[in-house]
Formats: structure tokens, C-alpha cells, sequence
């Protein structure tokens, strides 16, 4: 008996066929052709198992269907976080400041309304109407509380 490997002949093994499909896909192109249908309006069928345009009423291929189900789902939660962005921002820009809560409570009550701490003069929402007109610097004013 001999030591030498076998090799194998290629005539055993069938003709070696090159079919231009193949290299069409190593060429990134598909083996089906496109069709002209966006295929909007899919139909299930379960007894048939099979999925079809109702528009063209064309059979679908299901990796095609699926696809189409991945891009309604992935709109759908660009949508949803891009609406969770909106409100996240519409919630920060609220306002959250105890002094203007309390104020506004304050402005709430029938009968009484808050007062300037340094003047002791009642303050009423018609004052802010239009806006503050004066501002002043906080420090500017921590210091001239402290002379007085």
C-alpha cells in the first residue's frame, strides 16, 4: 500500500458550473430584481402561509416583509424618543424655583397677598404683568441689606 495522499479529481464530484448569480451577489447585487411596488399594504396569510401585496397582489418574499415590519418599528421609536427629548426639555425649562412656588401660592389665596421683604409693601400679580422693569445685581443687594 502506498503513503501517498489521494487526490481528488475533480471530474468525480460533477462539472464545476460558475453561475453568474453568485458573483452578482459577491458583487453586492441582488439575485431577484427590484420591483417597482414599496409594498405598503402587506397580507399575512396563515392558512397559506404566505405574504402578498394587496396593492400589486404580488408575493412577497418574507425577509422582504420583515424588513418593512424593522423600518415601521424603528420609525415608531425614533418618534417615540424623539417626543422623550421634547418633554425631557419642555420639563427642564419649567419653572422650578421655591421662591416663585411660594409666591405663587401666596397669590393663590383669596384675601391676602405676599410682601416685599425689604419695604413691607404688598406685592400683586398686576405688578408683574408686564414684566420686572428694575433689576439689580444680587450681591449689590446683600450688601445694602447688610448696611441697613
Amino acid at each position: 500500500m502506498s503513503d501517498a495522499p489521494i487526490e481528488p479529481q475533480d471530474y468525480l464530484y460533477g462539472v464545476k458550473v460558475v453561475q453568474i448569480e453568485d458573483l452578482r451577489v459577491a458583487r453586492g447585487l441582488t439575485r431577484r430584481p427590484t420591483s417597482t411596488c414599496s409594498h405598503k399594504a402587506l397580507v399575512y396569510d396563515d392558512k397559506e402561509r404566505r405574504i402578498w401585496c394587496s396593492d400589486c397582489e404580488q408575493e412577497i418574499e418574507p425577509f422582504d416583509a420583515f424588513i418593512g415590519l424593522c423600518g415601521v418599528f424603528s420609525a415608531g421609536v425614533k418618534d417615540l424618543n424623539s417626543r422623550r427629548r421634547k418633554l425631557a426639555e419642555a420639563e427642564a425649562f419649567q419653572l422650578r424655583s421655591r421662591a416663585a412656588k411660594a409666591i405663587d401660592e401666596a397669590w393663590r389665596r383669596r384675601n391676602t397677598v405676599p410682601c416685599c421683604p425689604s419695604c413691607s409693601a404688598g406685592l400683586l400679580p398686576e405688578d408683574f404683568a408686564g414684566g420686572i422693569m428694575q433689576t439689580r445685581s444680587a450681591e449689590f443687594e446683600r450688601a445694602r441689606r447688610k448696611r441697613t
